[in-house]
């Protein structure tokens, strides 16, 4: 009898069934993988980061030269000329609410500084979308999207922005979504009665409007967003814009009966 024990030999594992734990653990890892992405907040889109507006966001109505008003209007949020001597007149009342109104001092010549610096930045943001030249109302340069009704992102024209009618942007859900309309070389006009709508979250202080030069909007426009003109801005009568009118270089012309609310989120005392 050998004084030597063998030990057990220990039981060999099925190629197939080592096979099919790695595979169940593969997928088991992919299904918890998934679980954490589809619970994870996601944004509607990654091109779009809001415009910086420096001082310039607490100001409903800026511009370069003039403010001239032809009737009565209502402006929240700071009224402002940039450049000396500037003059604000108006022929009806202009009632300024949240806001103070200053005349080609620090305070103007500052938001004029930030506002070059947000039209910049705008205008340098690269597009995720082509609208060409036609009415944004009907607009559809998503082949899935619906006419007239537009997701976050950065929209460039070869030449003007037109609106005539409806124009619905939909945020999907973010209230971070960001949309950014360039017109490098053009203009901004709207038909009388034309508006634009937010949903899905979407706010009116992510919504921005790089306008090569000048900014018309015709008579009963419901309008969202903040326009960075380069040159002007003029509105028709009983126009209502919740954002800003930013006028770089020239006049901003208010129609009788305008209104013009700075985004309550974005309201700030100007900088003493």
């Amino acid at each position: 009898m050998s004084i030597f024990q063998h030990a057990p030999r220990r039981a060999s594992i099925d190629p197939f069934k080592r096979t099919m734990v790695s595979v169940t653990s593969v997928l088991l890892a992919l299904v918890l993988l998934m679980g954490f992405v589809s619970a994870s907040p996601a944004r509607a889109d990654t091109y779009a980061e809001s415009i910086d507006l420096g001082s310039g966001a607490s100001f409903a109505v800026l511009a370069g030269t003039t403010v001239t008003a032809s009737g009565s209007s209502n402006i929240s949020g700071n009224l402002g000329v940039s450049i000396f001597p500037g003059e604000v007149t108006h022929v009806g009342p202009m009632v300024v609410t949240n806001g103070d109104t200053y005349h080609s001092d620090a305070v103007a010549q500052a938001a004029h500084a930030d506002t070059q610096t947000a039209y910049t930045d705008a205008a340098g943001r690269t597009k995720s979308h082509d609208v060409g030249t036609e009415d944004l109302a009907s607009a559809n340069p998503d082949p899935n999207g619906i006419p007239g009704t537009l997701k976050p992102g950065v929209y460039r024209s070869t030449s003007e922005l037109n609106l005539n009618g409806t124009l619905t942007l939909d945020g999907g859900g973010d209230r971070d979504a960001v949309f950014i309309f360039q017109a490098p070389a053009s203009t901004l006009l709207t038909a009388a009665s034309s508006a634009v709508v937010l949903t899905g979250g979407a706010k009116a202080s992510n919504v921005f409007w790089q306008v090569g030069s000048s900014a018309t909007f015709g008579a009963g426009t419901s309008f969202v967003g903040t326009i960075l003109a380069y040159t002007s801005v003029t509105t028709g009568a009983n126009v209502t814009v919740t954002g800003r009118l930013l006028a770089l270089g020239a006049a901003v012309t208010l129609g009788d009966g305008t209104n013009v609310i700075a985004p309550a989120a974005s309201v700030n005392a100007a900088p003493s």
